[in-house]
């Protein structure tokens, strides 16, 4: 990648083709719904060692496809903070159905 991203609407399409393999986007989501199923957990049972677990699944499951799959760097090194938005963004559209068509709005080609 050559020039700094400087807005999320230019970065959303970008984050879509670091994860253009759909085993990719697979777990990735996989990871964040259970790193947000061991943060509610931490929130109900004030185990504060399930945070930790929390992160790792979220964050462990992503860079282990990227690097294995897509064989790319994760934008979470680079763009922290619209990495995230766009984890809990992909999952959700995930959820709701909608996230080939999102990758296909933006002429990523599913891998």
């Amino acid at each position: 990648m050559g020039e700094r991203i400087t807005s999320y609407r230019a970065f959303w399409p970008y984050y879509l083709r670091e994860h253009s393999c759909g085993l990719t986007r697979l777990i990735h989501v996989a990871g964040t719904g259970a790193g947000l199923l061991l943060l509610l957990l931490t929130l109900i049972t004030q185990n504060w060692w399930l945070l930790l677990a929390a992160l790792l699944c979220g964050y462990g499951f992503a860079w282990i496809s990227h690097l294995l799959i897509e064989r790319n760097r994760p934008a979470t090194f680079t763009y922290p903070l619209w990495s995230f938005v766009s984890d809990l963004r992909m999952c959700y559209l995930f959820c709701l159905g909608r996230l080939d068509r999102e990758v296909r709005k933006h002429g990523i080609s599913s891998g």
